[in-house]
């Protein structure tokens, strides 16, 4: 009986021994680990629309850049705040690789400013005069996929609306022109992302 289990333990040892020398040899690279596949929070119907994710405003906040309607002619492109949201594994995938992910989703919540009291759009507060968030109006994703969206350089834009509370809760994916065109001029270096914008993301703090 003990020569038998010897001849079992034997071969198993082997392969054993195998899987720890290619493991050795043939070590997985940063760039392999950033575009491994990931379970993503996005999910696509049958009609490839797709969900908004709920529980995204628990994600990390990585920012929240402002380009107000009284400082651009009255007619700003996005008047609102942006509140961008990004699920922790993909923020410390990028801050390790310097790209997100296939599966990475980054959620954009639109807020309005608060009620202007002067003609910048600006109001005066205890802390000050300034800009402060006023009600939601919006929320636009991104989805990074690579095999879906390869026409848009791996990503898929989509808007769940524009306007106040409730939103959709799916959305059919944006035309290039609406979204993609915009990312691939102007971010194409930094995967698609507006990276400038957000300082944990584009400075590294490592925190």
């Amino acid at each position: 009986m003990t020569h038998k289990y010897m001849l079992v333990a034997i071969p198993a040892l082997a392969i054993i021994g195998i899987e720890v020398t290619a493991a050795y040899l043939f070590p997985r690279t940063a760039a392999a680990a950033a575009v491994e596949p990931q379970e993503s929070a996005a999910v696509f119907l049958p009609d490839s629309k797709v969900k908004l994710p709920p529980g995204f405003r628990k994600w990390v906040f990585v920012g929240a850049p402002l380009t107000p309607n009284a400082l651009n002619g009255g007619n700003a492109g996005f008047p609102e705040y942006h509140h961008v949201y990004v699920e922790r594994k993909n923020v410390e995938a990028f801050l390790k690789n310097g790209s997100f992910p296939e599966g990475t989703v980054i959620v954009k919540e639109l807020t309005r400013v608060l009620t202007p009291m002067f003609p910048d759009g600006s109001r005066t507060e205890p802390s000050g005069r300034g800009f402060f968030n006023g009600e939601y109006n919006g929320i636009d994703m991104t989805v990074k996929d690579s095999k879906r969206f390869g026409k848009t350089n791996g990503w898929g834009f989509f808007t769940f609306g524009h306007h106040p509370m409730p939103y959709d809760q799916a959305a059919a994916e944006a035309s290039p022109a609406e979204c993609a065109s915009c990312h691939i001029a102007n971010v194409a270096k930094t995967d698609l992302t507006w990276i400038q914008f957000y300082p944990l993301l584009r400075d590294k703090p490592g925190n």
